[in-house]
């Protein structure tokens, strides 16, 4: 005995019910494609969008600029008006970016008074203003440099 073959409104209800599991295999494929898509963007992007602190950048208060190479993890005093035997000196070393937050670097920074180099943390809070904290014991110090597009020439005497 052969199987009937189904009827016609058989055979719609079943097309009904094969598209209605396409279109639900398909949005969920949509979706989970989304969802990836939407991790690898946020894993990838404190990489992608992270700040560049190379530059050159200047005390607010005080007459001093300095230049920071993170291709050679230094930082160097262009000028200080107020110190200047301390142009061209190596005032930050050992500066690498912090993988595990953006806009965050690590190093040593050179401790004027203590004649040594301390560990720091570099961070730019916001687009061009960068903070400096050191930490000694359970004293911390921050300061702030602004990025600006070069060294003015001192003034003449």
């Amino acid at each position: 005995m052969l199987p009937q073959r189904p009827d016609s409104g058989e055979r719609m209800l079943c097309r009904s019910i094969s598209k209605y599991l396409f279109q639900v295999i398909k949005i969920d494929i949509t979706m989970t494609t989304r969802r990836l898509f939407s991790l690898v963007i946020s894993l990838a992007a404190p990489l992608v969008f992270a700040e560049d602190i190379s530059g050159i950048w200047k005390h607010p208060e005080a007459p001093a600029w300095i230049e920071i190479n993170l291709d050679e993890g230094t930082g160097t005093v262009l000028r200080n008006d107020k110190f200047p035997e301390r142009v061209g000196r190596e005032f930050v070393k050992d500066l690498k970016p912090d993988e595990s937050e953006v806009n965050l670097w690590r190093g040593q920074v050179y401790a004027e008074k203590m004649g040594e180099y301390r560990k720091a943390e570099v961070s730019l809070p916001e687009p061009g203003r960068m903070e400096f904290k050191v930490k000694v014991g359970f004293v911390s110090r921050t300061i702030e440099w602004m990025r600006v597009d070069g060294v003015p020439t001192p003034p003449t005497e």
